[in-house]
């Protein structure tokens, strides 16, 4: 399965011009003082999509293991902690992935004059677990200017996060694949992630910044901002209208993951076909243990017509498993 995606919370490479190097001669990859469970490869060669860089290990712990391209800033360490924990809380909200505990994250320093090959390092994507084309790893790899990357705030953290959140969304709970982008595209459902995993990991100033951002933006149903359209539902608002009022109400990160929950016990692991509207309002309303009909209808108008009810009702039929009051 191919999951490559560009970030759509905020313009990928804001601060691609603005650009520091730093040699990374002397450099020796950091190593955390607990017991360490393995051993990450010291080198790692790209074979991915249009990706052929040598990478470097630069630090690793039961959690993460950092690898560096020769255009990364040796000096840039702060994803050593935050994207760890924020792992280390993925991991323990919404279940392990594999047998991988860890998390491999690539990172590639982006340079001002960057020429078209340079430049298809930007941005990024993941890879689960169950995915050779990453050497059977939890994966994520992004590419910004050093500029960019020098402060754990904006595209350097949303960026790590919106990956990670591909990860979960396609993998939890031994999903293979994504079951829900026919709804939330790539990717709805990134923003109210991202959120939550800024929330637990000590990083309010950030969540906030992304909350601020999102339920303040200004659009039309004809408005093709990526910071706030979806693409499969165009004009509806998941985070103001939907993601936002049920996660506040019934558990938060704990509803969230409850979702893929109900989907791995009642769903066959082998379906292919995306979800519909109707079925995605009865898995949610099963993480809820509530109907959220009367939400659903909020935040889809029109498109929560007599077709999305039917669907609700055969899903309903479809998957008793699932359970809340109807």
């Amino acid at each position: 399965m191919k999951l490559i995606r560009n970030l759509k919370l905020i313009p990928v490479l804001l601060m691609l011009g603005l650009f520091v190097s730093c040699s990374k001669k002397g450099v020796k990859p950091g190593v955390a003082k607990d017991t360490i469970v393995g051993q990450p490869p010291a080198t790692w060669q790209e074979h991915w999509f249009a990706h052929t860089k040598l990478l470097s290990v630069t630090y690793y712990d039961n959690q993460i293991a950092v690898y560096h391209d020769d255009g990364m800033d040796p000096y840039i360490q702060w994803d050593q902690a935050q994207i760890g924990n924020a792992w280390k809380y993925v991991k323990k909200t919404y279940g392990p992935y594999g047998d991988s505990t860890r998390l491999y994250f690539v990172m590639h320093g982006i340079p001002p004059d960057a020429d078209a090959d340079e430049a298809t390092y930007g941005g990024g994507h993941p890879a689960p677990y169950y995915d050779p084309s990453h050497d059977y790893r939890n994966t994520i790899d992004c590419g910004l200017s050093n500029y960019t990357w020098g402060s754990p705030t904006g595209d350097a953290i949303r960026i790590p996060l919106h990956e990670i959140g591909h990860i979960v969304a396609s993998s939890s709970y031994g999903m293979t694949h994504d079951l829900n982008a026919g709804i939330w595209g790539d990717s709805k459902f990134a923003e109210i992630f991202i959120y939550d995993v800024l929330m637990n990991i000590g990083r309010q100033d950030e969540a906030a910044s992304v909350f601020n951002q999102l339920a303040n933006a200004q659009w039309t149903s004809t408005d093709d901002d990526s910071a706030t359209q979806n693409e499969n539902y165009p004009g509806v608002d998941f985070f103001h209208d939907w993601f936002y009022p049920i996660y506040t109400k019934y558990g938060k990160g704990a509803l969230l993951a409850k979702y893929f929950k109900e989907q791995s016990d009642n769903i066959d692991h082998n379906r292919s076909a995306n979800l519909n509207l109707g079925e995605f309002v009865h898995f949610y309303s099963g993480a809820a243990g509530a109907n959220l009909t009367a939400q659903a209808k909020i935040a889809f108008g029109q498109a929560w017509d007599a077709t999305a009810e039917a669907q609700l009702k055969q899903a309903q039929i479809d998957y008793p498993g699932v359970k809340y009051p109807y």
